[in-house]
Order: structure tokens, then C-alpha cells, then sequence
């Protein structure tokens, strides 16, 4: 259990190594920035790891062979058939994190979502971008939703997008995470529906439908960010100029938005999938080992938080 609120990426790190290892599956292992990764976690003591993949190119990527013998092999014909070991692993009980190697995205979701094979609950997936974000007064993570998976999301999509990413604030020890639903502008036009979706999640939150969070919309990404911006535009709002989670109107918003805090301000990232039966991590190929691992403590986290809640829920029951 996170019991101080946690605000920067290394403390992420800190707090992931404490406790017994997460035995995480790696789909297409043969990648060597998830590879990387996944031997630096298991330095560290974060993971136990069971890589799926091509056994040769796995043992030829690795640059620590003595480490590589502390993870548990296993040879798979293609990318395909690893994805769909790693996750009848998950399934058997063998392993509580998937990772995403040299695997498409898609390719691995469509296995992960099968009804009869998958890692389904009957909740929406959406994909949680986690950035360190310095500013003159502290520096404190900023969560970006959703940029990997609900291409067009409806308003009932929005509601379990929102509700997914306060898991992950909650799991970082922020019990009452501050929403931003974003939008171009901070006033309900009848013409964008996104304005339309943020009144309505907002209304919804104030009333207690939407609970564990304080959420405000429309707002534009500057009055989300900026006291100062939100005060020259009369805005009076808890939200305004502090929120801890944007939640983007689209995937083509949230994914521009999440790399342009990479490739623009050079951020550090993280970022993990929240609905399925384990936490999944589906960090771009092009992510560097370093947001790959903090991807992984980050889900060691967010897992061992689900278990907690969950068995909250089951005593109150």
C-alpha cells in the first residue's frame, strides 16, 4: 500500500522494488529496449520474468547473460504464439503483469480481448499515460487518457476511461485525483460534443455519480495546466490550473498530446492499461528501456492496488 502520495517518477521505482517480485510475461521478448527493461527490474528485485519469443534472439539481445539465467525462457514460433502463451500464462495463474515486446499493439489487444482466450472482466480498457511534470512550484505526475485504445470514445466510454485512470492516481496515493475533461474550448457549444460529454461527466461527479475524484470541464489544456491562464479567463474551479488526470476527447487527442510531452518536453514517461484481469503494458516500440521499466513498476503498483481494493470490497460486502 502507497501511503504517501507519490510525485515523481523515481518514487515510483522506490516503491516497486518493496515487497516480494511480480512475476510478469513478456510477449515477443526478442525486443531489446523491453528486454532492457525487463532484466533491470528483475536487478532490482520489481519482477520475476517468464519471456515468450524467439529463445535465440532473446539470449542474443540480452547484454547480461548471468541475468538472463534468472528468467524463465520459453520458445515460441512467432510473435503471435508468444502473445497467446504469455497471456494462457496469466491465465494459469503463472504470472500477474503483461508486457508488450516486438509485438503490435493491436496484434496483442485482439488476444488479450478474446471472450474465450483473453484477459477479459467486462470492463472498458483504456490505456493510462503517466508524465513527470516539473513547474517552478513542485513537480507532480500528470495522467493522460486515452491514447492507445477507444478510438472514438461515447460518453459511457468516458465514464470507465475516467474511472480507470483515478485507479491508477489512487494507486499512487492520491486519494481524491482532480479530473480535467479537455476540450478546445471551456464553454458548452451544442456543435462539440466533446463540451457536451465534459457538462454532462461533471454534473454526473458533483451529484455522486462519478465518486473518488473532483471533476471540471470543459476545460482547454491551458486552464487545466494554469492557475494563472484559468484566472485571466474568469474561471473558478478546483480543477483549473491543478488537475492530476486529462481526459482527452479521442484517442487522436490523447495520443498526440501523451508523445508530445516526449518528443517536445522530453518527459519521462510510464503508462499501463487498466481493465483486464491483470494490469497490460503496451509501451510504444519506439519507448526506451527507461520508460519501459518504469512501466513495469508502475504496474506492479497498480496490481497489488487492485488486489488491496478488491478485498476491501469483498469485506464490505
Amino acid at each position: 500500500m502507497v501511503k504517501k502520495m507519490i510525485t515523481k517518477l523515481d518514487q515510483i521505482l522506490q516503491q516497486a522494488r518493496k515487497g516480494d517480485p511480480i512475476r510478469v510475461a513478456v510477449a515477443a521478448a526478442q525486443d531489446e529496449a523491453a528486454l532492457s527493461a525487463v532484466l533491470n527490474a528483475l536487478e532490482m528485485g520489481i519482477v520475476q520474468a517468464e519471456l515468450f519469443g524467439d529463445a535465440n534472439e532473446i539470449k542474443i539481445i540480452a547484454d547480461n547473460p548471468q541475468l538472463l539465467k534468472k528468467a524463465t525462457v520459453h520458445s515460441a514460433a512467432n510473435p503471435l504464439q508468444a502473445a497467446e502463451q504469455a497471456i494462457q500464462a496469466i491465465r494459469n495463474g503463472q504470472a500477474e503483469l503483461l508486457l508488450k515486446g516486438q509485438i503490435k499493439t493491436a496484434e496483442l489487444l485482439r488476444r488479450v480481448l478474446d471472450a474465450e482466450t483473453g484477459l477479459r472482466t467486462g470492463q472498458l480498457l483504456s490505456d493510462v499515460f503517466v508524465c513527470e511534470w516539473p513547474t517552478a512550484r513542485r513537480t507532480r505526475l500528470i495522467m493522460i487518457t486515452d491514447g492507445g485504445v477507444n478510438l472514438k470514445p461515447s460518453l459511457n466510454d468516458k465514464i470507465q476511461i475516467l474511472t480507470n485512470a483515478v485507479g491508477v492516481c489512487q494507486a499512487l496515493g492520491n486519494p481524491l485525483p482532480k479530473v480535467a475533461i479537455l476540450s478546445a474550448i471551456e464553454t458548452i457549444n451544442p456543435n462539440l460534443q466533446s463540451t457536451q460529454d465534459a457538462a454532462i461527466l461533471t454534473k454526473m461527479n458533483q451529484r455522486g455519480q462519478i465518486p473518488g475524484c473532483i471533476v471540471d470541464g470543459p476545460l482547454a489544456l491551458d486552464n487545466a495546466l494554469s492557475a494563472e491562464a484559468a484566472a485571466i479567463k474568469g474561471i473558478h474551479s478546483a480543477v483549473a490550473g491543478a488537475a492530476d488526470i486529462l481526459l482527452c476527447p479521442d484517442i487522436e487527442s490523447a495520443n498526440i498530446l501523451a508523445k508530445s510531452t516526449t518528443y517536445f518536453a522530453r518527459l519521462r514517461l510510464a503508462h499501463v492499461l487498466i481493465g483486464a484481469k491483470v494490469p497490460v503494458l503496451i509501451p510504444s516500440r519506439a519507448d526506451t528501456a527507461d520508460s519501459k521499466l518504469l512501466s513495469i513498476a508502475l504496474g506492479k503498483i497498480v496490481y497489488h492496488h487492485q488486489i488491496e481494493a478488491g478485498g476491501q470490497s469483498r469485506k464490505m460486502q
